[in-house]
């Protein structure tokens, strides 16, 4: 699984980066975690908000604070 974090580096954006690490340590799996900060790469998302959640190349999330249950069920469906 490849979990990408959309933002520019905001507290908002950083703040989804740690809660997202606590989700996959909680539920025990594997993950690649990439914090894409480049502005061009997070365009090819066609996102409107920030922070933004992908999962497997697909956006799940844009412009929320998710909690860790949250994520959790993202990441289990």
């Amino acid at each position: 699984m490849e979990i990408k974090v959309l933002g520019t580096g905001c507290s908002s954006c950083k703040a989804l980066y740690t809660t997202v690490e606590a989700a996959v340590s909680e539920l025990g799996i594997q993950a690649n975690m990439v914090k894409e900060e480049d502005l061009m790469k997070i365009m090819e998302y066609n996102v409107m908000r920030l922070p933004a959640l992908v999962i497997d190349e697909k956006v799940v999330s844009s412009g929320k604070k998710l909690s860790v249950s949250e994520v959790k069920e993202l990441l289990t469906k």
